[in-house]
């Protein structure tokens, strides 16, 4: 593919510029809900219905604040993200500050612990939703990370959510939030009814559910492109750094 003109990049930053700004919108109350247009939607909302409980697969695509409107319109909806960042339990205080009635839980999880699996399992068994990215690399890189093709070049991606969801054994969903035009759109897949890894071939299986993955986030990519905000050098493989080092 051709490499991007300059003004194709800072269209990408305004873009980027624009998610931000709505991300404020939602926080201060100021987003008018009813400009976005729910896509699948009524399989999540069955489950809720029956308190099911699950494990949804979000990405660096689209706002993902976006999904904070799935949580107040959905009553039942609890969500749990799954973040690295230290800085959760502030961000949880400040959000509960802001928005006392809201449904969204921020969890810094850096490495999944048997203790954490055992606490994610406690809330989708609750019913409550369990909310972690598939485009996003592992803080300490290694065994935890399989290659799929993205958009025509290979890229790695993490194998954490298709194993949490093996351990939870729940439904799975995709969540795609983004902005197409002038409008918010919501898309819900739902991924698997439940994953279950055979020993044998247990890696083949988890690189089949990140390139399926990966296809869908591709497929989204290309009818926006500019929503896509994973600004890390996200087709680097960790070979590359391997064959780097003997030369």
């Amino acid at each position: 593919a051709a490499l991007p003109t300059r003004f194709a990049v800072l269209r990408h930053f305004a873009a980027f510029a624009e998610c931000i700004l709505d991300k404020m919108r939602l926080w201060g109350g100021l987003f008018d809900t009813r400009e976005v247009l729910h896509v699948g939607e009524q399989v999540l909302r069955d489950d809720i219905a029956r308190q099911t409980g699950g494990l949804i697969i979000c990405s660096h695509f689209g706002n993902l604040e976006l999904s904070r409107i799935l949580a107040q319109q959905r009553a039942g909806l609890q969500m749990t993200v799954l973040v690295h960042t230290k800085h959760a339990q502030k961000f949880n205080r400040m959000l509960a500050r802001l928005d006392p009635a809201s449904q969204l839980n921020l969890l810094q999880v850096t490495e999944m612990s048997p203790a954490t699996a055992m606490l994610l399992n406690e809330r989708v068994a609750r019913g409550e939703y369990v909310v972690i990215a598939g485009d996003r690399i592992p803080v300490l890189p290694g065994q935890n990370m399989t290659t799929a093709s993205f958009l025509g070049q290979p890229a790695p991606f993490p194998i954490g959510p298709y194993v949490l969801a093996s351990l939870l054994q729940c439904p799975v969903y995709l969540l795609f939030c983004m902005r197409v035009g002038n409008r918010h759109e919501i898309h819900v897949e739902r991924f698997r009814d439940a994953v279950r890894l055979p020993r044998k071939e247990r890696s083949t299986a988890l690189a089949a559910l990140a390139q399926e993955y990966a296809d869908r986030l591709a497929h989204h990519c290309r009818r926006a492109p500019l929503q896509w905000f994973n600004f890390f050098d996200f087709w680097h493989l960790p070979e590359q750094d391997k064959t780097d080092a003997t030369r």
